[in-house]
């Protein structure tokens, strides 16, 4: 057979993989459990048709309220015996979560107010995306978006897609948008070079 005559190979995008190994029970649970502090952040993943994205998977990191950025360790501890997950021990915070979008695009983070810092960092981990995306939420009741050095070089349109939004005591909404829909911005992302 001459080369001539071979089809081309079809382009494949990466992933969506995340499902299968990455994500754990209880992911978004770095407040210790029952905790008075406690915060909720939630909301949706969406593409550039204004779509959800059922499979996106986001990390979070920050650092303690005390601002220590050491964390506990056992953010995913591992039964010795099964390799199976055990679980998070639920007294400790990590400053670490995994979260999975559903089935409906949507995550839910519970954690507790970041110590030195206004913001919670992001890793944003999706489908058709070659690299992966870093944000921040903002938590307006730490933010003081003039002193914010990041917040007061954004126009205050690109600025809000930063800042969450409270819609009742210790419950925030953060979406995360990928692209310009026509109508919503997207959300601003980092550059770490």
């Amino acid at each position: 057979m001459s080369r001539s005559t071979l089809p081309p190979t079809p382009s494949q995008t990466v992933g969506p993989f995340y499902g299968y190994a990455l994500p754990f029970p209880g992911g978004g649970d770095v407040a210790p459990a029952g905790h008075l502090d406690a915060v909720t952040v939630h909301g949706y993943v969406y593409d550039g048709a204004g779509l959800p994205v059922p499979d996106a998977l986001l990390e979070f990191w920050q650092p303690a309220p005390d601002g220590s950025r050491d964390g506990a360790v056992g953010s995913i501890r591992r039964d010795p015996v099964t390799g199976g997950y055990l679980g998070r021990n639920g007294t400790d915070f990590t400053g670490f979560a995994r979260v999975a979008t559903d089935a409906d695009g949507h995550y839910a983070l519970r954690t507790l107010p970041p110590g030195g810092v206004p913001y919670l960092s992001v890793i944003v981990f999706a489908r058709g995306l070659l690299h992966h995306l870093h944000t921040r939420v903002y938590l307006p009741e730490l933010t003081d978006t003039a002193a914010e050095p990041l917040l007061a070089s954004l126009e205050p349109g690109r600025r809000d897609t930063l800042l969450a939004t409270p819609e009742r005591a210790g419950v925030h909404r953060f979406d995360v948008r990928l692209q310009y829909d026509g109508v919503h911005e997207e959300t601003v992302f980092l550059a770490f070079e």
